[in-house]
């Protein structure tokens, strides 16, 4: 199978800094992610004056700062990013960021990055999703808050205007999603409608769910992740801390390993256990030569070296071949 991607989310963890920025590449290299990913936004072009927060934002960030506000504490330069690409690059880690704007977009172009990420926020947002599409690259399309037809619309969307290979990231959009609002197997059911490759972008506190959705198919996975689960900020909290993120990892190519090639087949490994774990036919006691095999004289023990068990109603009746002592294999 396909290497799984592991994408960890910085966001806006970075709480507006360069330095945390940077040392979240490491973190998130030092734990095995493919790719690090942050958010691309100008906070004027993305929510008006009159945006409220979310309920998880008010209650990690509280109510006094408009939406506007709290994102332009939080928000990169483009300086910044350039920087960071560099810098990820010299890490040896995948970089990646989420635009979420017109002129985001078009300052992404530029750095030439592997995929485009679609938030589950813009997933409506017709002339956002045109523009991804013109741009003809690799799509990777969060899905929470959406019915099924509107995520068939968006990838018509895209595909209409040019989209190449399209990821869809089954998610749930609530900060952090209770685990029966997680619905894996709806990312089952997107994989057969729309015969793409899919993932999961999660938001679950722990590492379960998405190393299950591993082994129901995922090809990508996201995860937020973050220095330090007290900073002040809007998605700390529902973030795992390095060390989680590193279980989550190795959980993941654990997992990843043992799917193997979906072939039931004897592997290399067990072929040695074979005959210890195995049956033959054996003498339950002495028997003397010439003498008729019945279920008074022979029964089935381990090793499976000799006649198997699958033979048990040919052998009963025959006559011995020679004299047997008890638990000795049964020739023919």
């Amino acid at each position: 199978m396909n290497r799984v991607s592991i994408i960890a989310e910085a966001g806006v963890n970075h709480n507006g800094s360069i330095v945390l920025a940077k040392e979240m590449v490491v973190r998130a290299k030092e734990a095995g992610a493919d790719y690090i990913k942050f958010q691309t936004f100008v906070p004027g072009n993305l929510v008006s004056k009159y945006a409220s927060k979310a309920e998880y934002q008010k209650k990690n960030t509280g109510e006094k700062q408009t939406q506007l506000q709290m994102l332009e504490k939080l928000a990169l330069s483009k300086e910044d990013f350039v920087e960071l690409q560099a810098y990820c690059r010299k890490v040896g880690i995948g970089f990646a960021s989420t635009p979420f704007d017109a002129e985001s977009i078009d300052f992404l172009k530029t750095m030439h990055m592997d995929f485009w990420k679609v938030p589950s926020g813009e997933i409506t947002n017709l002339p956002y999703l045109e523009k991804i599409g013109r741009i003809q690259e690799k799509v990777v399309l969060s899905t929470g808050m959406c019915e099924i037809n509107e995520i068939g619309n968006a990838i018509a969307v895209l595909e209409d205007n040019g989209a190449k290979e399209i990821v869809v990231l089954h998610c749930n959009t609530e900060y952090p999603t209770a685990y029966e609002d997680a619905n894996l197997l709806a990312m089952v059911q997107m994989k057969q409608i729309f015969d793409k490759p899919v993932g999961y972008s999660d938001h679950t506190l722990g590492i379960e769910v998405p190393v299950a959705a591993v082994a129901l198919g995922a090809s990508v996975i996201e995860k937020h992740f973050t220095l330090d689960r007290s900073m002040e900020g809007p998605d700390h909290k529902a973030s795992l801390e390095v060390k989680q993120l590193k279980e989550m990892v190795e959980a993941i190519r654990n997992v990843e390993a043992s799917l193997g090639d979906g072939c039931k087949k004897r592997t290399e490994s067990e072929k040695k256990n074979v005959f210890v774990a195995r049956k033959s036919i054996v003498a339950k006691c002495d028997i003397k030569e010439g003498e008729k095999l019945s279920e008074d004289n022979i029964t089935v023990k381990r090793p499976g070296n000799g006649v198997s068990p699958m033979l048990w109603h040919e052998v009963l009746g025959t006559s011995a071949i020679r004299n047997f002592k008890e638990d000795e294999l049964i020739e023919l």
